[in-house]
């Protein structure tokens, strides 16, 4: 039996294991290393394997001024090549220990994440380290991935849902970095030289934002100097955080003209951090409108009643440095007007509060039974558990999170109803060739 087929076997058994655990059963503690990197770990030695979820607050959003797409090219270039192994080297290095990383960013965070048996813990650690210390950064590897980056970029021009993003980031956050995409634009990318990915690398790659979690077959005693043997060569200290994020949405309409028969929205108003005193009843209130499926108000409304869409959806966005709730449907051309004004009128009735009991019983049972659900594996608990600290919640909220979604109460609703839901602020861009809107 080859050694990835030992892992995916012991990642289902572990995981089925997992599926009869309440998320309450989960023992984080906290582990800091000799060199003083911290990381939350959850010890489960029932298969000889562990993964590990690396964070670096900032992402993409750490863009050097005119560099717009460094941050993203460099962490695809991560893997192709380092230490004294090339890309092939590197790929071949992986499969033979049966280990998996996977590098990734956004505006706020870069990832990295790594699973590895137990029997080959210090070869994959050791192999982790080049990509995240010694990267090659090759100018043939760099061309190649950014010729990659290139083809999204232009795809994303023909593409309404990207168009759609790309104009209410705009209009949203203008010349922060959360007003344009990670990846950049075909100029600044093309630009992009190799030293600009060490510099990137540099801005973000740092221990002052550092966020590590380790579930599966590991002890406190080991995880400690790995994580120093993994990380410590990291530099101390990066680049400056960027500034808060001023929303600069106002209410009304734009449209992008765009020659499809069917007309893509995407839509947004000021939302609220995960912090606030009231973020459990506007996730509760959420569910209610938006998010619930074809149990939630404007499914209902929009496409159960008139047939306007075939999904509308609605999600709370509370970024690091800025907050929104914003919602997404396609509709007809010749229809999409109608089904503004129907989210419209809904999003007035929901600012009055009024749920009914059943609504909000509905929404408290789907919400807290659908978050055990989330722990069916040791990868995605580790996840989680970068997650919390990004969001600097207490070790102790996966055990009372359910508590507080179950608190929420109609009052609770009204306040935060009337408090954020102004219909008169939404913003909508329409990307399309709608009838009826200028």
């Amino acid at each position: 039996m080859s050694l990835m087929h030992q892992i995916r076997i012991a990642c289902l058994g572990f995981a089925l294991a997992l599926a009869a655990l309440p998320a309450q059963a989960l023992d984080i503690e906290e582990v800091t290393s000799p060199g003083g990197i911290t990381a939350w770990l959850v010890e489960a030695h029932d298969i000889p394997f562990t993964a590990l979820e690396i964070r670096f607050r900032g992402g993409a959003s750490l863009d050097a001024p005119g560099k717009r797409g460094a941050i993203n090219l460099m962490t695809a270039t991560l893997e192709e090549g380092s230490a004294e192994l090339d890309s092939q080297g590197f790929a071949a290095a992986q499969e033979g220990l049966a280990a998996s990383f996977r590098f990734d960013v956004d505006d706020d965070a870069l990832s990295v994440s790594a699973r590895m048996l137990t029997e080959n813990r210090d070869k994959g650690v050791a192999l982790l380290r080049g990509a995240l210390v010694e990267p090659h950064f090759d100018q043939a590897s760099m061309d190649r991935v950014r010729g990659q980056v290139l083809s999204i970029i232009a795809s994303d021009e023909q593409d309404p849902n990207a168009l759609a993003g790309k104009a209410l980031r705009h209009l949203a956050y203008g010349d922060h970095p959360y007003g344009s995409s990670l990846n950049g634009t075909m100029q600044s990318v093309q630009g992009l030289t190799r030293e600009d990915l060490f510099e990137a690398k540099a801005r973000v790659m740092a221990k002052d934002r550092l966020v590590v979690s380790a579930v599966g077959d590991i002890t406190p005693a080991e995880l400690g100097p790995m994580l120093d043997a993994l990380l410590g060569d990291l530099p101390a200290t990066g680049a400056e955080m960027p500034p808060r994020a001023e929303l600069k949405l106002t209410g009304g309409t734009t449209v992008v003209p765009f020659d499809t028969p069917q007309s893509v929205v995407a839509f947004a108003e000021a939302g609220l951090a995960m912090d606030d005193p009231d973020f459990f009843a506007a996730y509760v209130l959420n569910q209610i409108l938006g998010a619930g499926g074809f149990s939630s108000r404007l499914m209902e409304e929009v496409r159960e009643k008139r047939g306007l869409t075939y999904g509308i959806y609605t999600y709370l966005v509370p970024k690091d440095l800025s907050e929104t709730w914003q919602g997404s449907f396609a509709s007809a051309n010749e229809k999409v007007a109608e089904a503004i004004e129907i989210v419209k009128a809904e999003w007035a009735k929901a600012a009055t509060g009024e749920v009914t009991d059943k609504e909000l019983a509905d929404a408290k049972t789907y919400l807290t039974g659908a978050y055990p659900l989330r722990f069916d594996g040791n990868g995605n608990i580790a996840d989680i558990l970068a997650g919390m600290q990004l969001n600097h919640m207490p070790v102790d909220y996966i055990n009372s999170r359910n508590a507080k979604v179950d608190a929420v109460t109609k009052e609770d609703i009204a306040r935060v109803a009337a408090r954020l839901l102004k219909p008169e602020d939404l913003r909508f861009v329409v990307v399309g060739q709608p009838a009826g809107l200028k």
